[in-house]
């Protein structure tokens, strides 16, 4: 059994690990840390988990926990780190952007290596340190890399891709509020999302010529999660050459899988799962690409990379079923 800390505990995506955690095997939540709901039950926050845990959250901090997630904002997690030191046996998994770029990766004698299991699970087992990849950074790197390890990026790539109300966090603001949100569709941040650093830093490491344009409309829809993306770029191959090396890339992979279908959300929604479906047309491949934002898209892709660094089963805990009715 490994002892786990979780900071920044009254969250979506605290929440969701903390409801994996209490019924992963190799595991025991030692702390769960919230300043503004110290004393407080979890459950009296995380509401589904009424009879499912007498947690409390508290303002003290265990230094020597086998490993930390941190669930903060983006910005905070390295003022965390810098204010608060850990046991030399502390693994660190941070679900904020603050250490995923190649420029941030090292802080103080901390290496962070990117958390996505599809692209670097050999150095994920290693690794101390984890950065967890963004929600639309995890769907949008899952439909593209296959190209990308072939060199097959040739020409700019348009994306297009909803997330629910839970990705904008718990506080509210005038895009979260149900009056705003409920029957109503909008974008956002077109074309300069945070996530597309991540996105073609990724790309170009599989393809190292890369130098096409990744366009990048994010949009909000009016359901609570989940992320679905559609992304087309130019391909000469057939659809089968296409299906053979998504399938073959991912052959691997615990948690993504190709279909042959035509794909909804509902598949994907509670799961830890990435469906992918790939469509020709004329010269363009069509890609779509859908996960749970606050699961394989947060907390759910958390708990594999700590299952992956402690050499427990990678689908430990993960065994969820998608909330199809």
């Amino acid at each position: 059994m490994i002892d786990v800390g979780i900071i920044g505990g009254a969250g979506y995506t605290a929440g969701e690990l903390i409801r994996i955690l209490l019924f992963h095997t190799k595991v025991e939540i030692n702390f769960v840390y919230s300043t503004s709901n110290a004393g407080n039950k979890v459950s009296s926050v995380h509401q589904d988990l009424v009879g499912s845990t007498d947690l409390i959250f508290t303002s003290n901090i265990n230094t020597d926990v086998d490993v930390l997630f941190l669930c903060l904002g983006h910005g905070n997690s390295k003022a965390f780190l810098e204010n608060n030191q850990f046991s030399a046996h502390t693994k660190i998994i941070d679900l904020s952007n603050d250490f995923r770029l190649e420029k941030d990766k090292i802080f103080e004698n901390k290496t962070f290596v990117y958390g996505l299991p599809e692209l670097e699970k050999a150095n994920i087992i290693k690794a101390n340190y984890i950065a967890n990849p963004g929600c639309f950074a995890t769907a949008i790197q899952l439909a593209l890399l296959p190209l990308a390890k072939y060199n097959l990026i040739t020409d700019d790539v348009h994306v297009n891709a909803v997330t629910g109300a839970t990705g904008a966090g718990t506080s509210l603001s005038k895009t979260t509020h149900f009056t705003w949100r409920d029957n109503n569709f909008s974008y956002y941040k077109p074309f300069a999302h945070q996530h597309l650093g991540e996105i073609n830093q990724s790309v170009k490491q599989l393809q190292n010529g890369f130098n096409a344009d990744i366009n990048f409309m994010p949009n909000r829809g009016n359901f609570s999660r989940g992320i679905f993306a559609t992304a087309y770029t130019n391909f000469e191959g057939s659809l089968e050459e296409a299906k053979t090396m998504y399938t073959s890339f991912y052959k691997d992979a615990a948690f993504t899988f190709v279909s042959d279908e035509e794909l909804h959300l509902k598949q994907v929604v509670n799961t830890n799962k990435c469906l992918l479906h790939v469509h020709k047309h004329n010269n363009k491949l069509l890609i779509t690409s859908i996960i749970d934002n606050l699961l394989k898209g947060a907390s759910g892709q958390a708990v594999q990379n700590m299952n992956l660094m402690f050499g427990f089963a990678e689908t430990e805990g993960l065994k969820l079923k998608a909330n199809f009715f």
